[in-house]
């Protein structure tokens, strides 16, 4: 069997050190409609615009499926991330919504030592393990 051996400037995907692009559906839509208007074939038009044509055609489908709301991402810049995060980056909250965000912190918290499970590391290496019930006696 013979395996093909790929150059060592290739890559799969973007390049290395890239970024994701995150479009907003307003973008995504008006790609797609240039894209009917022109009348070249999606991988053509994907190619030239700096688009995965399997990242265009899912955006395509989406938009014939379920029209512009089926565009809006469901993570990224859109609002669906870790809703605690505004605690602690800069972004500007009112004194009541960052009162509202710690004290629904502290109920998940106070519910999370109701059930014994306790926490070990912090971050990424946080992992949650259940206390060794002690004799009381």
């Amino acid at each position: 069997m013979h395996v093909k051996k790929r150059k060592p400037d290739s890559f799969i995907g973007r390049p290395p050190g890239g970024k994701n692009i995150m479009r907003t559906p307003e973008e995504k839509e008006a790609l797609i409609k240039e894209w009917k208007s022109i009348g070249v074939g999606g991988e053509v038009f994907a190619k030239s615009k700096g688009i995965r044509f399997t990242t265009f055609y899912r955006w395509i489908n989406q938009y014939e499926t379920g029209g512009f709301e089926a565009l809006v991402s469901k993570t990224g810049k859109h609002g669906f991330g870790n809703r605690f995060a505004a605690l602690h980056s800069s972004k500007n909250l009112s004194e009541v919504d960052r009162l509202k965000l710690e004290l629904l912190k502290k109920e998940i918290e106070i519910e999370r030592l109701k059930k014994g499970y306790m926490v070990r590391g912090v971050g990424r290496d946080k992992e949650f393990y259940i206390a060794k019930k002690k004799s009381s006696k």
